[in-house]
């Protein structure tokens, strides 16, 4: 059974809607807004990175992309995390993200480097995967082997992960070390059982998943495996930590994806935590399961990175 903490913390998320007086929870539809979604996401934000050292982050142009290192100041000095922040393709930054990518740099003692990639609806596919690839490319460019490169995200950037994947193998530029790709979407048409099945148990905001990915799509379609990685040639694909929970409403796309890349003879692994809900890595320390789950991921991009720990 699951922690009562994390039983706790999940029901509190889940049911947000009730602490603003509401009956229902919130739900999405076209005439959601934006721009408040991400002042208050930002807000939030603003309160996680006060515990975090000036020092410990240095902005970086790549182009005309804004990026931060994350760093405490002892990592190897040519490996790196390549993180791409979720946000369900609307929202998210390096400022909504500098926290929880530090815990990842602290755990694996890897640097990260995190980058603002164009959100939707103004910059619909192929803006964000093209951003991708260009950070990508700029750290080839700088000197870094892609066999130190480790790639990451969560949500949104979780996809990102994988069809980026398949673009740098589609430009044969040379695929990183490995990935890791937390409660990624695969197949962005949302028809997986687990959309309906999950919906009261996850904490996503009801109905987001259709309308935010209706906006990065745009006028392109589904069923474009840069758009949903679960239609693309996975052969060939370095070695990849896909991680899900029970009760996530992206459960059935994570588990069809890790079918198809071990089919393909990919070197996958699936992490599947019961009861777990979406992105719940990221919420360590508050309680032990999402603590343990970073622990692992962590210990991933140790190995892959051949890193001491």
């Amino acid at each position: 059974m699951n922690s009562f903490r994390s039983r706790l913390i999940i029901w509190m998320i889940r049911n947000r809607h009730l602490f603003k007086l509401k009956a229902q929870r919130e739900f999405v539809d076209e005439n959601f807004d934006i721009e408040g979604f991400r002042k208050k996401t930002d807000e939030a934000s603003n309160r996680m990175n006060k515990a975090i050292q000036e020092d410990w982050v240095k902005a970086v142009k790549i182009g005309s992309i804004y990026g931060e290192w994350v760093q405490v100041g002892n990592e190897p000095l040519d490996k790196v995390i390549l993180y791409i922040h979720g946000g369900g393709f609307i929202s998210g930054s390096c400022h909504t993200h500098r926290a929880h990518v530090l815990k990842f740099v602290k755990g694996s003692g890897i640097k990260a480097l995190v980058f603002d990639y164009r959100l939707a609806p103004e910059h619909p596919y192929p803006a964000a995967l093209e951003d991708c690839i260009e950070v990508y490319r700029w750290l080839l460019e700088q000197g870094y082997e892609s066999k130190n490169i480790l790639l990451a995200g969560e949500s949104a950037g979780a996809t990102l992960v994988l069809t980026t994947l398949l673009k740098i193998k589609d430009q044969q530029l040379g695929l990183p070390k490995a990935a890791v790709s937390i409660s990624p979407v695969t197949d962005l048409r949302s028809l997986a059982d687990s959309f309906t099945r999950s919906a009261l148990k996850d904490i996503a905001t009801l109905n987001a998943w259709h309308v935010w990915q209706a906006m990065y799509v745009g006028n392109a379609s589904y069923l474009n495996p840069f758009i949903s990685p679960l239609f693309g040639d996975l052969k060939g694909l370095p070695p990849t930590y896909i991680c899900i929970g029970s009760h996530e409403v992206h459960y059935d796309d994570a588990i069809a994806i890790y079918k198809k890349m071990k089919e393909a003879g990919v070197e996958v692994q699936l992490h599947d935590y019961e009861g777990m809900v979406h992105a719940f890595p990221i919420m360590a320390p508050i309680f032990p399961e999402a603590t343990k789950a970073l622990e692992e991921i962590c210990s991933f991009i140790r190995l892959q990175l051949s890193c001491d720990t």
